[in-house]
């Protein structure tokens, strides 16, 4: 799976890891603000690696948890998701508005591979001092650089340089910042 070949994401051992995520997120989205220590321990249990300032509102939903790295002083707004099947870093000072999505899973073209229930994953990479608007969607395989923005209501289909502001469906770069 982490290697980008296909994989059967019905294979026991998969679906064990991804229960384990569930039982972690469910009991960060249902605990309260007045718990920041738990929701800290929790998130320490169930990402991979992150830095110090971790701050991630409720609800939040991933597919393994462990295959997410953050930086320092990364924020997520309310309601994001990342199916990290492959590797998904962060860097440090990244900003998501509510609702921003990660997508690193794939499925075959081939239908027979599909209906044979094979996936695969690409790694997502973004870099330091990035904000990603609310609700935009970063698809498999993607890398934005550092210190650009990602305007509200994108779907990131190809890469994104360093320094730019870019949004739309599919993104694109609007301007140089």
């Amino acid at each position: 799976m982490l290697s980008e070949e296909l994989y059967n994401a019905s294979d026991p051992i998969l679906v064990e890891e991804r229960k384990r995520a569930r039982l972690f997120t469910k009991r960060f989205n249902d605990s309260s603000a007045e718990e920041g220590n738990l929701r800290q321990i929790i998130l320490t249990d169930l990402i991979g690696e992150h830095g110090e300032n971790l701050d991630i509102e409720p609800p939040f939903h991933c597919d393994y948890g462990s295959n997410i790295t953050l930086g320092t002083n990364v924020y997520f707004n309310f309601g994001c998701l990342i199916l990290d099947v492959a590797p998904v870093t962060l860097g440090d000072n990244v900003l998501f508005g509510p609702g921003v999505q990660i997508y690193t899973a794939m499925h075959p073209e081939n239908w027979e591979k599909r209906a044979a229930g094979l996936e695969f994953a690409l790694p997502i990479s973004i870099g330091a001092n990035v904000w990603i608007g609310g609700a935009a969607i970063i698809c498999p395989g993607i890398e934005i650089g550092d210190r650009s923005i990602i305007g509200a209501g994108s779907v990131v289909t190809k890469n994104v340089p360093p320094d730019v502001y870019a949004a739309g469906n599919p993104c694109k770069v609007i301007r140089k910042l």
